[in-house]
């Protein structure tokens, strides 16, 4: 293990460019352990090399500037509304108990629940995140099922309907889902048809759905619906959303809390 306590700041930097350079991704919680500095300051010398465009920041961590399509196309969606989904992830987790099962997808938007889940204890969460799942592996009270299936690169998650009745033994009170957008009559929509498959199932399994939409969501159609606006029993979204468009979603019996 090479410990940084002797490093000075620029050498510093220059290791964990040369450590994501090699590995093509890393977390700020692995940087943190093999050099030996606080999680905050690993955040700070990452925000640093990402304002010099020498990496890409991502939830939790960082990637080469140069990194595939793929990896890009996460990290950027993830930076994109990024404090307007942070606050909707607090919401979110607001809604949600110890010992309860419930279900998040692969969105960028449900990713933000995430750290705040690390402390509750008897939790249950099903997820088709890869993402998710790793972001939860530390979390000593919190048991993680993954849904099974292909993986989508694009959106680190997993596909496929197949195995899914095998998640019907679970009682999964809340379901939080991202969307590519929300629109009357549509509902709820994705650009995939598959994602779009799986989140539909998941919608029928749990007994609280709530939409976690940032702005640039609200009036978009994507691709394939997943779920009627009578499906859904909360949408949680920001401040910019649309005034006009929150009091249809209203009027059909939808709550909408905007934060």
């Amino acid at each position: 293990m090479t410990h940084s306590k002797d490093l000075y700041l620029a050498e510093r930097r220059k290791e964990i460019l040369k450590r994501i350079e090699h590995t093509g991704r890393t977390s700020v919680a692995d940087l943190s352990q093999q050099l030996g500095v606080s999680g905050v300051t690993i955040r700070t010398d990452l925000q640093a090399l990402a304002e010099q465009n020498l990496i890409i920041r991502t939830h939790g961590g960082a990637i080469p500037a140069g990194g595939g399509q793929y990896d890009l196309a996460l990290a950027r969606r993830r930076q994109q509304q990024a404090r307007e989904k942070l606050r909707i992830g607090r919401a979110c987790a607001a809604m949600i108990n110890d010992g309860e099962a419930i279900f998040l997808d692969s969105s960028s938007t449900t990713l933000t629940v995430v750290p705040h889940l690390k402390t509750y204890r008897y939790l249950t969460v099903v997820t088709n995140s890869l993402a998710v799942a790793q972001e939860l592996r530390e979390a000593d009270g919190v048991r993680v099922v993954l849904t099974g299936g292909t993986l989508r690169r694009e959106t680190d998650s997993l596909l496929g309907t197949e195995g899914l009745d095998l998640l019907r033994r679970f009682n999964i009170r809340t379901g939080i889902f991202g969307a590519h957008g929300i629109s009357l009559p549509e509902g709820l929509t994705d650009v995939s048809v598959e994602e779009a498959e799986v989140k539909q199932v998941l919608v029928g399994m749990c007994r609280q759905v709530i939409a976690a939409l940032d702005v640039t969501k609200w009036g978009r159609v994507g691709l394939a619906s997943f779920a009627r606006l009578d499906e859904i029993d909360r949408v949680i979204t920001d401040a910019q959303a649309p005034a006009n468009l929150i009091a249809q979603v209203r009027a059909v019996g939808v709550e909408v809390e905007v934060v």
